[in-house]
């Protein structure tokens, strides 16, 4: 049974960081690239950042460029996400997912496995 659970959300004030974690059990991490997505309430689910199964290629969403670093440990099968500099407007509930293909890919549909989410609240 493949489970992806996400961790490492909360409550921070703008300026500040968080790190986000994934961690997969029942398939090999290895074998899918993975991305993180958020979603706020009424609002559809966005792409945030993808990493493809090697890690040697990311790609991110214009509003967090510069900002949010993705990167996974296949060895651990563990996805990650390091938000600096948190504005009032990326509190959202994150959501990691996990894409067979293997290559970087932004669209919802492409992913086979998604967690439950994590909340980040970021207070002005």
């Amino acid at each position: 049974q493949v489970q992806v659970v996400e961790s490492g959300g909360g409550l921070v004030q703008a300026g500040g960081s968080l790190r986000l974690s994934c961690a997969a059990s029942g398939l090999t991490l290895s074998r899918y690239a993975m991305g993180w997505f958020r979603q706020a309430p009424g609002k559809e689910r966005e792409f945030v950042a993808g990493i493809n199964c090697s890690g040697g290629s990311t790609y991110y969403a214009d509003p967090v460029k510069g900002r949010f670093t993705i990167s996974r440990d296949n060895a651990k099968n563990t996805l990650y996400l390091q938000m600096n500099s948190l504005e009032p407007e990326d509190a959202d509930v994150y959501y990691c997912a996990g894409s067979a293909g293997g290559w970087v890919v932004i669209t919802i549909g492409e992913y086979d496995y998604w967690g439950q989410g994590t909340q980040v609240t970021v207070s002005s």
